[in-house]
């Protein structure tokens, strides 16, 4: 993994923002503009013809003050959901990403790709066209994120229904949502109505420390 790791930051030195290699696992951090030019050579050139999976990720106060939960606060372990508590977000502006899990079924190698995206407009070129898998694969992740892909021929939700509000994976979104649905026997349809019920965080009622972590003191 060491000796492709090389060979793809060499190969694409111009298009990478960064490469690692952790626990086996190459990934490489790719300049937005030349997703598209990446994923073809690494598909033709590199045989990389499987998109495994795609997924969108919301970094947003990654590592703030919110994620730290060793102990309670008022507003409990809930993270992410009423605006308390919030750092800024990372990487200097940069809150979404596009991860792509690629395979080598020739070469028996597994890749990652990782995408950086604008918190203000999350939009990224499909690879629809590169591979196919990518279709529903796209479709959930801007249904998750709200992340759009320029030219996918069919970006719709595909996991919540047409007249849901919001993006239900992003840091930010509540809990409760942001709409609630019912059958009405009158009108004979599906209506939506603001939600009925109260905010609310949960809280444990003991918290317990793990001695399997515990570290002797040294007499």
């Amino acid at each position: 993994m060491q000796a492709l790791k090389a060979r793809l930051e060499q190969d694409f030195a111009d298009a990478l923002l960064d490469a690692e290699l952790n626990r086996d696992e190459v990934t490489l951090i790719v300049a937005a503009e030349q997703l598209t030019q990446v994923c073809r050579r690494l598909r033709d050139e590199h045989g990389f013809e499987q998109l495994m999976d795609l997924c969108g990720v919301d970094y947003a106060d990654y590592g703030g003050s919110s994620w730290e939960t060793k102990q309670s606060t008022e507003f409990g372990f809930s993270r992410a959901v009423d605006g308390l508590g919030h750092s800024e977000p990372v990487a200097e502006g940069y809150r979404f990403a596009v991860v792509y899990h690629l395979l080598s079924i020739q070469h028996n190698q597994r890749i990652r790709l990782k995408v950086r995206l604008d918190a203000e407009t999350p939009i990224i070129d499909t690879v629809t066209d590169i591979w196919n898998s990518a279709d529903w694969y796209e479709r959930e992740a801007f249904d998750m994120f709200g992340i759009l892909f320029d030219g996918h021929r069919d970006l719709r939700r595909i996991l919540t229904d047409y007249g849901f509000v919001g993006h239900p994976f992003r840091k930010d979104f509540p809990l409760i949502g942001n709409v609630e649905m019912r059958y009405d026997p009158d009108k004979k349809r599906v209506v939506y109505e603001p939600v009925s019920i109260e905010p609310r965080t949960l809280v444990p009622k003991v918290i317990r420390d793990d001695n399997r972590y515990w570290q002797e003191e040294e007499d």
